[in-house]
């Protein structure tokens, strides 16, 4: 992008808590022709079975690829609170993903907006990538019912992984833009178009 004569496209940064609908508004925004990069879906692809980075995960920690890709249980429990451990993972993960991203951003140069899905964009400081971003949002009770829903999930595994990410008061605070998933899935549409809209003008 560095150099270029054309002016680069505008890129919004989307996160949002655990339960609070943001692959919903993510699909909302891909419908009005926003172009989307999802890091974790881009390092599922990596790590998959074929992909780019079995050959460097299973040297650096052995015995934890097979023939359907990288065994996610078996790598966290060697990684998971070894941070001389996690640092090699993420040295080997971090430049595979920010080549996609760099093609990414030439693939999509004449867009007038990207969209990048940062699930812990304020956990982990994901601003400089970004020029604005949009937290999407729900009543504490509608976020509660969503993830107790899902498989696996628990009252006392939701409050530790709640305890893990930046409140939500605090997100809807510190961003540019708030979506609210609270409402209709009609509603919360004309939200992110208008969001697109007044970007697309900027």
């Amino acid at each position: 992008m560095n150099g270029t004569a054309t002016k680069k496209p505008l890129i919004l940064g989307l996160t949002g808590s655990i339960g609070m609908g943001k692959s919903t508004v993510a699909a909302m925004f891909q419908e009005l022709d926003v172009p989307l990069f999802d890091a974790d879906a881009e390092v599922r692809r990596l790590q998959a079975a074929g992909g780019d980075l079995l050959p460097a995960i299973e040297e650096a920690f052995p015995g934890t690829t097979g023939p359907h890709g990288v065994d996610r249980d078996a790598l966290g429990t060697l990684v998971f609170g070894d941070p001389q451990k996690l640092a090699v993972l993420e040295g080997i993960v971090h430049p595979a993903v920010a080549k996609a991203r760099a093609a990414f951003m030439e693939q999509h140069a004449n867009a007038p907006i990207v969209l990048f899905d940062i699930p812990l964009l304020f956990e982990k400081g994901g601003f400089a990538a970004v020029d604005h971003v949009a937290v999407v949002s729900a009543p504490a009770e509608a976020q509660r019912e969503r993830v107790l829903a899902r498989p696996d999930m628990t009252p006392a595994k939701f409050e530790k992984i709640l305890k893990l990410q930046v409140p939500d008061k605090e997100k809807r605070a510190r961003a540019d833009t708030v979506i609210d998933t609270g409402q209709s899935l009609e509603a919360t549409r004309a939200e992110v178009a208008a969001v697109v809209a007044r970007l697309s003008a900027a």
